[in-house]
């Protein structure tokens, strides 16, 4: 269940209004799910194949340090503890935020379509008198290209709920693997059954001019996309080249992975396979993503021996 709740994110019911309005058609949107959906296969098939070959705890940081060395797996190991995750967590909680504020607009997050005064999520804010742009001169560009813009700043509850979410779970999740275990349950099994709602929805409620409105026009419409007219300005390309870009505008699995089979491997060692929920065992403090050595316990096969801990 760990695994495909990390497989099936939150994102999910996100991404799909964002993909649409980039493509500007049901055609690319499906195309996108497929190629992202062969994509995670292979990916998948990739780490497995990786996760057998090296049974240690740490993901991919186990697995650039043996293809690269330390320092790029050192450097990947902090990036996705201050950029890659944090940054993930943050638009996962901002955007259970936005869900709440649909049932209580109080609770939202800030509505950039309505007057700083008037939405009522805010609780402070200030609208700059000349907005903050950053822009960037390209030779090929008429007109500089608008990175950053920002014309207020505000805080709204929104946030405040984000932040209070996430601390709360950060604090349950330190009482131990199996408080964790299941909150990692509850929402996994949430989202597969509102997927299998929504799925069912479409399947049986639908009617034949959102049919009709949908299979219109199932490539055309991503030429009539602000998105498609940035990406147009920004690379001289062909029609088809840029769609690609438009479409293309599993860490955790790795690591729960090679985990699961480190375990596996430790117990086969011992003569004995391991059960369906084995205890937790306490690890000793070491470096990260290292296995602690047991002593007499020889280098585990397939691992060269630079890289045995």
């Amino acid at each position: 269940m760990m695994v495909a709740g990390i497989m099936i994110g939150s994102g999910i019911f996100l991404v799909s209004a964002e993909i649409s309005r980039d493509v500007g058609g049901s055609g690319w949107l499906l195309a996108v799910w497929l190629l992202a959906g062969l994509m995670t296969i292979l990916g998948a098939l990739s780490y497995a194949e990786l996760a057998a070959m090296m049974p240690h705890a740490g993901g991919q940081y186990v697995y650039l340090r043996a293809a690269y060395g330390p320092l790029p797996a050192f450097l990947y190991g902090w990036t996705s503890f201050l950029v890659i995750q944090t940054g993930t967590i943050a638009a996962v909680g901002v955007a259970f935020a936005k869900f709440m504020g649909v049932f209580a607009p109080a609770l939202g997050a800030r509505n950039p379509s309505i007057p700083l005064a008037a939405d009522p999520a805010l609780l402070w804010g200030v609208t700059f008198d000349n907005p903050v742009i950053l822009t960037l001169s390209l030779p090929w560009l008429s007109e500089p290209l608008t990175v950053f813009k920002r014309t207020e700043f505000s805080i709204s509850r929104g946030q405040l709920l984000a932040v209070a979410v996430i601390m709360g779970l950060t604090l349950w999740n330190l009482r131990g693997v199996r408080e964790g275990k299941w909150v990692q349950n509850i929402f996994g099994v949430a989202k597969i059954g509102a997927l299998i709602l929504l799925i069912a929805i479409g399947l049986t409620m639908f009617s034949g001019d959102a049919i009709r409105s949908n299979t219109a026009d199932l490539w055309g419409g991503i030429q009539r996309t602000t998105q498609y007219e940035t990406v147009g300005k920004l690379v001289p390309a062909s029609g088809l080249l840029l769609a690609l870009m438009v479409m293309g505008g599993g860490d955790g699995r790795s690591a729960v992975l090679g985990r699961r089979l480190e375990q596996r491997h430790l117990h086969r060692r011992r003569g004995q396979e391991p059960a369906s929920q084995p205890a937790a065992e306490p690890v000793p403090r070491h470096e990260p993503g290292h296995r602690a050595v047991r002593p007499g316990e020889p280098g585990l096969p397939g691992v060269p021996s630079d890289q045995r801990e």
